[in-house]
Formats: C-alpha cells, sequence, structure tokens
C-alpha cells in the first residue's frame, strides 16, 4: 500500500482516538486529527499532521473537515470515528433530547463524515472506514446502558450499510467493538482497574492491523472484550 496514506481521527485529543493517532503515525500515516480544542500532540511531527476544531455536534463540520484534509495533503485514505458521547439513563427515563445527543454524536456525525470524504476514499482505490462501536452496541448488558445501546446498535448497522455502499468503489467499513476500555469513559462506569480493561494501545493495534488489510480481506466487526460473556 501507499506509505504516504492519509488518515482522519475524530476524537483524537485522548483515550482511544489518540491512541490510534500515535499508533498510526508511527507507521508512518500523515494524519489529520479531529479534536474539539486542537493541540499538537508531543509525538506528532507537525509537518504530517493536521489539526481540525471538530465539533461532532455541528452538521457542517465534516464537510470543512474534510475539505482541510484535502487542500494539506491532497488524498484521504481511512476515516476513523471514535467520537462518541455516552447517557446513562433508561431508555424510560430518558427524554427526546438525550436520544437526539446521542444519535447525532455516535451515527449522524460518522456518517456525515463518511459522506464529505466519500470521493477521495473511492479515489484511493481501498478506502477504509473504522467505526468505533461497542459492545453496547452487539447486547444490552444493563437497563442504565439501554439508551447508550441504542445509539451504538445503529453505529454498527451504519458500518455494515457503508461496507456495502462504498464495496465495488474498494472501500472497506468496519465496526469495531470493544468493552471497558481503559479511559475516562469507562472509569465513570466501573470500579475496575485499568490493568483489567482493554489498553487503548491494544485496540489502536487493531485498528491499524484492519486498515492495512487488503481489499480481498474484509473484516465487517472486530468485537473486543477484557471479561468472559456470551459470543455475539
Amino acid at each position: 500500500m501507499n506509505k504516504n496514506r492519509v488518515a482522519m481521527i475524530s476524537g483524537a485529543n485522548r483515550g482511544i482516538g489518540a491512541a490510534i493517532a500515535q499508533k498510526l503515525s508511527d507507521e508512518g500515516w500523515r494524519l489529520s486529527l479531529g479534536m474539539r480544542q486542537p493541540v499538537m500532540p508531543e509525538w506528532a511531527d507537525p509537518a504530517k499532521t493536521h489539526l481540525f476544531a471538530y465539533d461532532a455536534t455541528d452538521a457542517s463540520a465534516e464537510g470543512a473537515w474534510v475539505a482541510q484534509t484535502l487542500e494539506r495533503f491532497g488524498a484521504i485514505d481511512a476515516i476513523v470515528a471514535n467520537a462518541g458521547i455516552i447517557i446513562a439513563k433508561t431508555v424510560i427515563e430518558a427524554d427526546d433530547d438525550d436520544i437526539d445527543a446521542l444519535l447525532d454524536v455516535n451515527v449522524k456525525a460518522p456518517r456525515r463524515l463518511a459522506k464529505a470524504a466519500w470521493d477521495a476514499l473511492s479515489a484511493s482505490g481501498c478506502g477504509r472506514v473504522i467505526i468505533i462501536g461497542s459492545l453496547s452496541g452487539k447486547r444490552v448488558k444493563s437497563a442504565s446502558s439501554g439508551l447508550y445501546s441504542v445509539s451504538k446498535f445503529a453505529a454498527v448497522a451504519l458500518a455494515h450499510a457503508i461496507r456495502h455502499a462504498g464495496f465495488d468503489l474498494g472501500i472497506r467499513a468496519t465496526a469495531v467493538c470493544p468493552g471497558f476500555v481503559a479511559t475516562d469513559m469507562a472509569r465513570g462506569l466501573t470500579n475496575r482497574a485499568d490493568e483489567h480493561m482493554t489498553d487503548p494501545r491494544d485496540l489502536a493495534r487493531i485498528v491499524t492491523m484492519l486498515i492495512d488489510l487488503p481489499n480481498e480481506a474484509s473484516i465487517a466487526e472486530f468485537n473486543i472484550n477484557c471479561q468472559l460473556e456470551e459470543s455475539y
């Protein structure tokens, strides 16, 4: 594959997104990082790293971000839709504003990003779309996670739909679905120690592997768990 590939990563400030960005940088990728508050990472090569003030709730953000990325690098080979939010309510406690907020960030924003980058991903011939989903998009484990699950089930379906829409264009899409990952989000949901949760760097290794695979080795879903549960 082209050694000067370009990846766009949303939610790249910290946690999973930051780990993926650092791993791809180490592998020689040029990066366009979507961050709420853009700050050049210490490990980044500024000559190969573009920063964009990305707000997933702004319906115009994805188009502007893609335009800036193409202006800077002239190509887009992969997008990693990592930005996400959680609202820990049951589907009965929630109101429409809660549902709208989850769908806006976890589903609509990744779809807009894929749509905005579609022509560039097609031109790549081996465009890659990674949707960071969740095992909550494979099962509902508790009442309080049910509302979040609704959005993540939709995010997983989005990855499948993108895969179908782009397959003949060389675009491959994968829903990456982790359980608890040692990030600030997970630490707010469990008292499980970091060493007993998935390391974000391991997710980064997985994402790097997935987007490095040839078109003939398409993986629709990749599930990762730090604990034993029933298979999905």
